[in-house]
């Protein structure tokens, strides 16, 4: 089984039958978020993506590495290496500090990727702690004439790198076409090229986050972070490494360029990037300002929102798509995934009251291969779920007396249709995801009902009376004991 499974590899821009480096074992890496922001329905899209090769994997008996990075320094506002630090600029606006921006933010998506059931990653490593990693990869690109110094800050060089080997082979960009096409910004001329990038930044003064290096006090370019941390903790080649297509070029181009230099070869085996969602044909994206956070999709807060849905919803809605096709946001698309996910749920629900017969009248097995080979290629969720809704159909016929089947078919029918539901296609019931919103609802009021006793303690009473006075509004019927408080809603 584990031959069958056939990945699309964006450096050779083609199915390839996928193997490994070290037998039974896979490294895999993903660009996570950086984290300046809530999180939006495109952060949801790789991290459901990648949640599904994970589960699909760990099924195949392969040992699973899965690390996800947590970028909080070096992204600034733009790929050439300019403006401000994203983080910093948060943390400037709201006047915190910026590793408060970096712990709530970070807080916020695996609060959202947990209600959207991915798994956790096997490590989940932060940029700002790997500073050293990505210091020796500086020194390794200098020691071999790749980098050069300007005024403390490192930058590779991209034409020299080109003349040897190959720049833009993931995106397929041409280095004369970027340097021909690139105007010189402001700023710039501490570079030799337009399309060198940085491996290390000098800090300005009024720059928050900063180390030490025999450069100069800085941090690190945005590239640096992912070729350092895969190396640490997936070797210096590994199997996969997986992102969104926005970073096909600059990111993941100036990532194989630097790791080639430093280890002497391109980092991954097979490159994996899923395609973007849009609103009216264009990306979501903090940057364009047409993002819709997963929060106001779960509550309908956003003005192009009919209404709320729910986190199986936005997973259902997702993964009725190929991984490596865009998604055009709707109202009309959502409702639909929400009644084709509630159809299937609903299918399994009914699943269970049906019966063995004295024969069987279609061929299990045929049905399971055809899942498999859905799955095997390249993850192709849609087709997998046009199999599950097959397998409603024959569910609906089995408890109408259409169609029957003995014990032993019946019983690899349930298993599998739970399999690849629940274990491979990570959907929960209603009942379970309704249950885990609760639960968090209920941390958060005590929490904050935590905080206003903290509050009354220290005759902080506006605080104590305004944590009160809007839980009250949201509903809550709050009753203060002498160990502390009750509450029920209304």
């Amino acid at each position: 089984m584990k031959n069958k499974l056939v990945i699309y590899n964006s450096l050779t821009r083609k199915k390839e039958a996928f193997t490994t480096i070290t037998p039974g074992h896979v490294g895999m890496y993903v660009c996570g978020p950086t984290v300046y922001g809530d999180p939006h329905l495109g952060h949801a899209r790789p991290a459901i993506t990648f949640d599904i090769l994970f589960r699909y994997l760990s099924h195949l008996d392969y040992k699973v590495r899965y690390v996800r990075n947590i970028t909080d320094v070096g992204h600034l506002e733009a790929d050439s290496d300019d403006g401000e630090d994203k983080i910093e600029k948060k943390a400037r606006l709201e006047k915190l500090e910026p590793m408060e921006i970096v712990q709530f933010y970070t807080d916020r998506y695996h609060e959202f990727m947990e209600r959207l059931n991915n798994k956790k990653p096997s490590i989940e490593p932060r940029a700002s702690g790997h500073i050293i990693e990505q210091l020796q990869i500086v020194d390794k690109i200098m020691d071999k004439g790749y980098g050069y110094e300007s005024d403390g800050s490192v930058y590779f060089d991209v034409v020299k790198y080109n003349e040897n080997y190959k720049y833009g082979e993931l995106s397929g960009r041409v280095l004369e076409d970027l340097l021909n096409t690139t105007r010189e910004l402001e700023g710039q001329s501490a570079k030799r090229n337009s399309a060198d990038f940085a491996l290390w930044k000098k800090a300005t003064p009024e720059h928050l986050m900063r180390w030490p290096s025999k450069y100069s006090n800085g941090f690190p370019g945005w590239h640096l972070e992912c070729s350092a941390m895969s190396t640490k903790y997936l070797g210096e080649q590994f199997d996969i490494h997986g992102g969104g297509m926005d970073l096909l070029f600059p990111h993941h181009d100036c990532e194989i360029a630097q790791s080639t230099i430093a280890n002497g070869k391109s980092p991954a085996k097979y490159w994996m990037h899923n395609n973007m969602i849009t609103i009216n044909g264009k990306k979501m994206g903090k940057s364009l300002g047409n993002f819709i956070t997963l929060e106001e999709f779960f509550t309908g807060s956003h003005e192009l929102l009919e209404r709320a849905y729910s986190p199986m919803t936005i997973r259902f809605f997702i993964l009725q798509a190929h991984y490596r096709s865009t998604v055009d946001f709707s109202n009309e698309a959502l409702q639909a995934a929400e009644k084709g996910y509630q159809r299937l749920m609903e299918g399994l629900v009914k699943m269970e009251k049906a019966v063995a017969g004295n024969k069987s009248t279609f061929d299990v097995q045929e049905w399971i291969t055809k899942c498999y080979n859905a799955i095997d290629d390249d993850l192709n969720s849609p087709i997998l779920i046009a199999h599950l809704f097959e397998g409603v159909k024959h569910i609906n016929n089995l408890l109408s007396g259409k169609s029957t089947l003995i014990e032993a078919d019946l019983e690899i029918f349930k298993s599998t249709m739970k399999l690849f539901s629940f274990d491979i296609l990570g959907f929960v019931t209603e009942e379970q995801s309704t249950s885990a919103d609760n639960s968090m609802l209920s941390d958060v009021i005590n929490l904050l009902l935590n905080l206003r006793m903290e509050a009354k303690a220290n005759k902080d009473w506006a605080t104590s009376d305004k944590i009160r006075d809007q839980l009250q509004q949201l509903g809550l019927i709050i009753k203060d004991t002498k160990d502390g408080f009750e509450w029920e809603m209304k």
